[in-house]
């Protein structure tokens, strides 16, 4: 059996727009605290983890190398690491402590009061990002969770939530990416790093 190109098409991209225009209408309030708290963060000399497992570790890998090293243009670093790319921590920590403590223990090695982490999990139940934000709380870290519609059990333990409203994991993916992309630019802005005025009018131009 062959799929029906042209309806799968319509399918994915109109199921695409729905969560687009749902997130839209649901995530600014959210999306704003997180943008404050992690300006306030960084302006305190503090810095942004991020973690997740799968296309949730590709993207805290993304978004934090967004902010290191430049977003849209070359300015002054932001303070970001992900809690996925050490092979040899990753690797030790998972040998002999077992893998729900791949992020808490780093968090506990790293982490300090003031502090940012993004736990990005579709469904909110990813054990080693439930213990993350655990230690998080232990340390007065805020904790920030991209998840699913239903937020899973992560949920009680985020001081801010962004679930996007959908259960299909593509375009809960699809929307962390997106949200991610957003705040690395609306906090480049709100740093200070880069020109408000120029920023705008390059979207105007982008529109037009």
């Amino acid at each position: 059996m062959t799929v029906d190109v042209n309806q799968f098409w319509d399918f994915e991209f109109s199921e695409h727009e729905d969560v687009t225009a749902r997130t839209r209408k649901q995530l600014a309030a959210p999306f704003a605290k997180l943008l404050q708290v992690s300006t306030d963060s960084i302006q305190a000399g503090g810095k942004i983890m991020f973690f997740g497992n799968g296309g949730s570790a590709a993207d805290s890998q993304h978004l934090a190398t967004e902010l290191a090293v430049r977003y849209k243009k070359d300015r002054a670093p932001i303070a970001a690491v992900a809690l996925t790319t050490d092979t040899s921590a990753l690797s030790a920590i998972g040998n002999d402590f077992g893998f729900e403590h791949l992020f808490a223990r780093q968090v506990a090695a790293i982490g300090k009061k003031g502090d940012v982490a993004i736990g990005i999990t579709t469904s909110g139940n990813s054990a080693n990002v439930i213990k993350a934000f655990e230690e998080c709380r232990r340390l007065g870290i805020t904790t920030v969770g991209f998840t699913g519609e239903t937020g899973g059990k992560i949920a009680p333990l985020c001081d801010i939530l962004l679930n996007v409203p959908s259960t299909t994991t593509a375009r809960i993916q699809e929307m962390h990416i997106t949200l991610g992309q957003m705040f690395c630019g609306a906090l480049e802005l709100n740093l200070g790093l880069l020109d408000a005025k120029e920023d705008a009018a390059q979207k105007t131009a982008a529109v037009g």
